[in-house]
């Protein structure tokens, strides 16, 4: 099948529909149902975009007489880096960067495991190549199969939050947290639950090793990785309240299209066949995975990407208010504005640094320096609430007093065309505009933006310890004590 068509990813949803429940019902069928059509419907679009000419040499690629997803490409120069970064870009565009788990994030995640799957023949219970239990070649087939039927996966890290000051096997139940039951001759019964599977209309997940297991022992029944279909019996999705409201999209112009709806995800003594196991029981091998495949640089550089175009769509709302209303002559709005310039030209210099210093990995991946990308990994969630607050600040009470469009079109509509016009643009045209602000940065859907970009790459806190653990600081300190014992030059008498 290679790179899809939406029709084609619209298909298989409905042959293969996920597990999904909301409103304490399941999702007979994801394309229709009032929660998911929307999202279903934008999905199939950017899968659509691979295949339009403006965009087809940039978002695909050919190999073996198959065209497949640009994300899935093994970069070997700086220059395939580039492209694919800039697939990203486009594909992030199609939804001002809202869209934080795309199908490309995760197919750039078993590209890097899939390359580095020699990795993953080192755990325990691996087997030999050629059996049931190769772990190795089940991560670079599982690779291969993703890549050639072009498919959209989710995927879930952290255990249930019930007591953070205990490990998994002290909680009241030591299948809370999703670990193995036991090993049969088919495969390996998983039990419990993971948090957060976010874009749960997925073709399949993957439960990649956890970064963040933490148990007595070298051995863990929590440290395991595999790949499943969402409809898999006994595998199921609880997602929280829906988003899009169904509304016009002229209303919710972000929420009735990208709600890509976040999920914990239960497994209920699910049958994982052997060939689907990657890893088991190791917890060092598990909590180093993302790190030692390169698998984490080449999803944060996916991130950085997406991070990109949102602050350009940022920057693109609060430059298209002051323009609106007629505020850019004063000094404080343009300050305001200068900050998004600021945080966008920052990302980009990051995105490019990342890539000019780019080295081929173990595996002969090239692979963007992590440097740029741990920097941008913890700048940009601390940025990101300023920005929607400028966006609020510079929207002020426009962003409040917005009728919609079935109020335009009422009884009312001539006063509201009197009344709500702006210097530069109709009342339609503003109201359009801002209820983009809205939707980005003030309902519940942009809410939800907001505390998702500060946790999106993990924790601040232990973001920032990681950072500080890893950045190689001796140069600088060399440097330092260098310059306090070099000796002064002898002043000419």
């Amino acid at each position: 099948m290679a790179a899809r068509t939406g029709a084609q990813f619209l298909e298989r949803l409905r042959r293969h529909a996920p597990n999904l429940y909301v409103d304490g019902a399941r999702v007979e069928d994801p394309t229709t149902h009032p929660a998911t059509r929307n999202i279903a419907a934008s999905l199939a679009g950017l899968y659509d975009l691979q295949h339009d000419p403006r965009w087809r040499d940039l978002l695909t690629f050919e190999e073996g007489g198959e065209r497949y997803a640009a994300a899935f490409m093994v970069p070997q120069t700086k220059a395939d880096l580039r492209r694919i970064g800039e697939a990203h870009r486009v594909r992030a565009n199609y939804s001002l960067g809202t869209l934080g788990r795309a199908p490309d994030y995760m197919n750039t995640n078993v590209m890097a495991a899939g390359m580095a799957s020699a990795y993953f023949a080192q755990g325990e219970g691996g087997g030999e190549p050629g059996s049931g239990r190769d772990f190795a070649g089940n991560m670079r087939r599982y690779f291969e199969y993703v890549r050639d039927h072009d498919l959209c996966l989710t995927h879930a890290l952290t255990n249930p939050q019930v007591n953070r000051g205990k490990q998994a096997s002290e909680l009241p139940d030591p299948y809370i947290a999703m670990g193995i039951v036991e090993e049969t001759e088919a495969g390996v019964v998983v039990r419990g639950a993971r948090m957060l599977a976010t874009l749960p209309i997925a073709d399949e997940i993957l439960i990649f090793p956890s970064t963040v297991i933490k148990e007595n022992g070298d051995r863990s029944r929590y440290a395991v990785g595999f790949g499943l279909p969402t409809d898999t019996p006994g595998l199921y999705f609880q997602c929280r309240e829906p988003f899009d409201l169904g509304r016009d999209v002229e209303d919710h112009p972000l929420s009735s299209r990208f709600d890509e709806q976040d999920a914990f995800v239960i497994f209920d003594d699910v049958l994982v066949p052997w060939e689907r196991v990657f890893l088991m029981y190791d917890m060092t091998l598990a909590n180093q995975a993302y790190a030692r495949t390169d698998a984490v640089l080449h999803m944060a550089y996916q991130v950085v990407n997406q991070k990109v175009a949102k602050t350009e769509a940022f920057l693109g709302v609060a430059q298209g208010i002051v323009e609106t209303v007629g505020s850019g002559q004063f000094q404080h709005v343009q300050a305001k504005v200068s900050e998004i310039i600021v945080t966008l030209e920052i990302m980009k210099a990051l995105e490019v640094a990342a890539v000019e210093g780019a080295e081929l990995n173990a595996y002969g991946v090239m692979t963007p320096a992590r440097g740029p990308l741990d920097a941008a990994r913890n700048y940009y969630p601390a940025i990101y609430p300023r920005l929607n607050e400028i966006i609020q600040l510079l929207g002020a009470s426009g962003i409040i007093m917005m009728p919609g469009k079935a109020d335009r079109e009422g009884p009312l509509g001539a006063f509201i065309e009197k009344h709500l016009q702006a210097t530069n643009a109709s009342a339609e045209e503003r109201l359009k505009l801002f209820r983009l602000a809205w939707d980005l940065t003030l309902s519940s859907f942009g809410a939800r933006q907001n505390l998702y970009e500060k946790h999106f790459f993990g924790d601040p806190v232990r973001m920032s310890s990681a950072l500080y653990e890893v950045y190689d600081k001796r140069p600088y300190v060399e440097r330092i004590r260098q310059f306090l014992n070099r000796p002064q030059p002898v002043a000419a008498d």
